[in-house]
């Protein structure tokens, strides 16, 4: 199993493997296979230490993947928070951030449903 920036890629194709790491999808698959010239119909395991060193080199040049882009993120979210702006708001409120509705639809960001009980007369 081959190890490339702290993630363990299963034995399948390179270019599905790679999306295995987070902040590498499939068209950044494609386009690091181009790079290094290997195929990206190739399975992980019959690829050469020569292969997977190439792989890890042009991951950590020049992508931004997991750790640092975790942290990125967080960050970027932090500071929308600190700055009070709407989606800052949003996110500290768990609800939906980009515009979508939440009278109904927006169980994901919300979570379980609390049913708040009525009056009685």
């Amino acid at each position: 199993m081959a190890r490339i920036a702290g993630v363990d890629l299963p034995n399948k194709a390179v270019k599905i493997a790679l999306t295995y790491i987070y902040g590498i999808g499939r068209v950044s698959a494609v386009d690091i296979c181009e790079k290094t010239k290997i195929n990206p119909d190739t399975s992980i395991n019959t690829l050469s230490n020569d292969d997977l060193a190439s792989l890890r080199k042009v991951i950590e040049e020049e992508y931004k993947v997991e750790g640092r882009l975790r942290t990125e993120v967080a960050l970027n979210i932090k500071r929308l928070m600190d700055i009070g702006c709407y989606r800052g708001l949003r996110h500290r409120k768990g609800l939906p951030v980009r515009g979508q509705r939440t009278k109904t639809n927006a169980r994901t960001r919300k979570g379980k449903k609390k049913t708040v009980a009525s009056k009685k007369k």
